[in-house]
């Protein structure tokens, strides 16, 4: 039988170095134990602040009863701070996220203390991340037992409303290791954290090794909130994290779900992300004039900030970089390079002589592509989100040929399926198909203002694969932007996007001497 949830030892499993290992340095070097008081503080019986001068005091009591000095450096509060700044095993939250997706439980024991010093959040930082990633932590300071004794694991047991046996324990502990076995749960001892996974991969029947998909946003699980950009229009947005600013912009046919495996990403990594529905999409307003999603219409209505877009989000983070640069600290773009405007072409018709823009024309009256769109919104979505090696015929905008009922492509779940077909119930894609209808306005517009060279720190990520936007469509661009910093991924490639954004992200922000504080 699979086992149904895996629990975590914090100290040495989900973080190093391992705890003991702190106070056993600190053991050698003073010869004093600290067994009691941590005990003590584990179990809840007293604060961090409460037990420190308790501690330090005992220490110089054994010190004088044994006839030797402490060193002058001492400090119990040292000594603690220092356990805040560890390091989280990455293989581990990522193993977590997986199995949480496969509805596997997780959770993490934690021989932890209330901490109620000035130096509190390196604590608060651990926990923050636990509470992330796990679906249950268990502290031992509110349960008021500890690990080892068989009652944590019991109470963990109760929240999870499992059995011993559905159950797998880890740890590098041995005593832990029997404790959990005695119960009559499965242990698995870490020695080597790879080899431990590949346990619990065995254990539970879920791959939880290779090339994993990062963690993704759950829309239950993270903030909401709107911003009113003028009368009757607002634009909702997901919150997640803290840090400088990163305004994410998706685009067609998408949601603020397109950047599900970022916005976790760039969290951990420091950053405050932004993720809009943009206008016309999800729950933000939709209005029906196709005026309201012109260019010059968009005004996000936040002050400077960092922006990254995909798509039609590209084309709006490139036009506020040239037109609104005082808002714009630094600006990503995802497969849409930045078009040089030609005051004596129009686009519109310009679009007439390039036949990969066809679906572009189709889309211009009112109505029509709509109704195509809109009659099936499970099959309008397995035909537009597919791999690079898959292929639909869609010709003149029209899923010509195209099966009533196609199969699902492997980069787009059920579950993240049934989250598109839900937000487009609510407005529909009259709101997304306007911002395609508004080629002309927005070239009057473009033209009439003054617009030069973008100067402030620029990323372009080609997509090799993209079958409208072609890689060679940005060929010419270190002409409109200065030193724009290039690479080849994807969206359905999320691991090696959010490595290419999180390292431009930190060069931005060192370069600017602004501090980053990353979780991870």
């Amino acid at each position: 039988m699979a086992s149904k949830a895996v629990l975590f030892s914090l100290w040495g499993g989900v973080v190093t170095p391992h705890l003991a290992q702190t106070f056993q340095k600190f053991e050698e070097t003073t010869g004093i134990s600290s067994e009691n008081a941590l005990y003590r503080l584990e179990k809840g019986k007293v604060t961090l602040t409460q037990m420190i001068p308790e501690f330090e005091a005992e220490c110089q009591k054994v010190a004088a009863d044994q006839g030797f000095s402490l060193p002058a450096q001492f400090s119990a509060q040292k000594l603690f701070s220092d356990i805040g700044q560890v390091e989280f095993n990455k293989p581990v939250l990522d193993a977590a996220a997986v199995l949480r997706r496969h509805g596997i439980s997780t959770c993490v024991l934690a021989n932890i203390w209330v901490d109620d010093t000035d130096q509190r959040d390196g604590v608060a930082r651990i926990l923050s991340v636990l509470e992330s990633h796990f679906n249950l932590v268990v502290r031992s300071c509110y349960a008021g037992v500890r690990i080892p004794e068989p009652d944590i694991f019991t109470s963990a047991l109760e929240k999870l409303a499992l059995k011993p046996q559905e159950a797998v324990w880890l740890d590098v502990d041995e005593e832990s290791i029997k404790a959990a076995e005695s119960l009559g749960m499965t242990a698995v001892q870490v020695k080597d954290i790879t080899e431990a996974l590949k346990e619990i991969q065995k254990l539970t029947e879920i791959e939880v090794t290779g090339d994993l998909q990062p963690p993704s946003c759950d829309p239950e699980n993270v903030s909401h909130g709107y911003v009113n950009i003028k009368p009757g229009v607002r634009i909702h947005y997901v919150d997640l994290g803290d840090g400088p600013p990163v305004l994410m912009c998706h685009g067609f046919p998408e949601s603020w779900f397109s950047w599900r495996y970022q916005i976790p990403a760039l969290a951990n990594a420091g950053f405050r992300v932004l993720a809009l529905d943009m206008k016309g999409y999800g729950d933000s307003t939709a209005p029906p004039e196709i005026e309201e999603y012109s260019q010059e219409q968009i005004m996000l209505g936040i002050p400077q900030v960092i922006l990254v877009g995909h798509d039609w989000g590209g084309a709006l983070v490139w036009n506020m970089a040239q037109f609104h640069p005082e808002r714009v600290r630094a600006v990503a773009s995802l497969n849409t390079p930045l078009f040089p405007v030609d005051p004596k072409t129009n686009p519109m018709e310009k679009l007439k002589t390039m036949p990969i823009f066809d679906y572009q024309i189709y889309f211009q009256k009112p109505g029509v592509a709509e109704a195509e769109l809109e009659k099936n919104l499970e099959r309008t979505f397995k035909l537009m989100f597919i791999a690079s090696n898959e292929t639909v015929s869609f010709l003149s905008g029209l899923f010509v040929g195209s099966l009533d009922d196609p199969p699902r492509s492997a980069i787009l779940s059920e579950s993240a399926l049934q989250y598109y077909v839900q937000q487009f119930t609510k407005s529909g894609f009259r709101g997304p198909l306007n911002w395609y209808r508004n080629g002309e306005r927005n070239w009057r517009w473009m033209c009439s203002r003054p617009r030069g060279k973008i100067m402030m720190p620029a990323l372009m990520v080609t997509a090799g694969k993209d079958p409208v936007l072609l890689p060679a469509f940005a060929t010419g661009m270190e002409n409109l932007v200065r030193l724009p910093i290039s690479f080849s991924s994807s969206l359905f490639r999320p691991a090696e996007l959010n490595k290419i954004l999180i390292s431009w992200l930190k060069e931005t922000h060192q370069k600017a001497s602004i501090p980053v504080h990353p979780k991870l």
